[in-house]
């Protein structure tokens, strides 16, 4: 899960702003959680080309 979305139930403001101790905190525990969760969508796909590129150019080699 990402802090994108989340509302703060102190301060009603969103957690990835950090307005307050308690978004600060929860962020950086979601963040600890989970390294993957930085990861956009995009960078996913970059990767995921990535990889068939370099599946595709072996394959080609041998």
């Amino acid at each position: 899960m990402t802090s994108d979305r989340l509302v703060c139930a102190n301060c009603a403001g969103p957690v990835s702003e950090g307005r307050c101790a308690v978004c600060r905190a929860n962020r950086a525990r979601l963040q600890q959680e989970n390294p993957w969760s930085a990861l956009t969508p995009a960078a996913l796909i970059a990767l995921l080309v990535a990889l068939l590129a370099v599946v595709l150019v072996v394959e080609h080699a041998t």
